[in-house]
């Protein structure tokens, strides 16, 4: 098939099509005689891998390391391990995002706890203090003046 027919099959640009030949990623491609490209049905197959993988946080190069040039050649063991590797990434990236937010579900609720006779820098600075920040400059008082 030729370029135009695996972009209409892939959805991808074929401008994206030949970036992946170019950095080695879709290594099926055959010139004809004339010089233009042919690909096999499989390519659809290998640039959905690449689509699907990338949307599954790996990056490009990630994914020159996993797929094999010949798709009969899968090596099971380090299929296996890079994809546990890529879920353990995952989850670590789901524990942070829970815990910001969770912080920040604090800072709301404090915020939105401001006293109604306060204004809003002291209770900005109220807030900041209960969370250990010190971004605020320090306040003069009378003391301060002395």
């Amino acid at each position: 098939m030729n370029i135009g027919e695996l972009s209409r099959k892939t959805g991808l640009a074929t401008s994206r099509i030949r970036f992946y030949e170019k950095i080695g990623l879709l290594k099926t491609v055959r010139r004809k005689a004339n010089g233009y490209r042919s690909y096999p049905p499989e390519a659809v197959m290998v640039l959905n891998m690449i689509t699907t993988g990338q949307q599954a946080g790996f990056s490009l190069d990630e994914l020159r390391l996993l797929l094999p040039a010949d798709l009969s050649q899968w090596d099971h063991h380090h299929l296996l391990t890079t994809l546990q590797q890529k879920v353990r990434d995952l989850e670590n990236i789901e524990r942070k995002i829970a815990e910001n937010k969770a912080r920040l579900l604090a800072v709301l609720h404090e915020i939105e706890a401001k006293p109604d006779d306060m204004d809003c820098a002291a209770n900005a600075e109220r807030v900041m203090t209960q969370f250990g920040w010190h971004l605020l400059p320090h306040r003069e008082t009378d003391q301060d003046n002395s």
